[in-house]
């Protein structure tokens, strides 16, 4: 499956406008209504990027923030 760059847009936005926002991918998943491939696929992509990053706790966070 190919990744829409909306959906990363979209996800980057939601973490940035709630900066201690912290999600399992399920939960990112629901609040963005992606299907679980798709918020996965987005998830790693900002991983990759450095925006995000997995907390200690199994969450995605801000990388910064973590």
């Amino acid at each position: 499956m190919e990744l829409d760059d909306a959906v990363v847009r979209r996800m980057r936005a939601e973490f940035s406008e709630m900066p201690g926002l912290r999600l399992t991918p399920a939960q990112a998943g629901r609040l963005l209504g992606l299907a679980p491939e798709e918020c996965q696929d987005a998830l790693d992509t900002l991983i990759a990027a450095a925006f995000l990053r997995w907390t200690q706790g199994g969450r995605i966070a801000r990388a910064e923030l973590v």
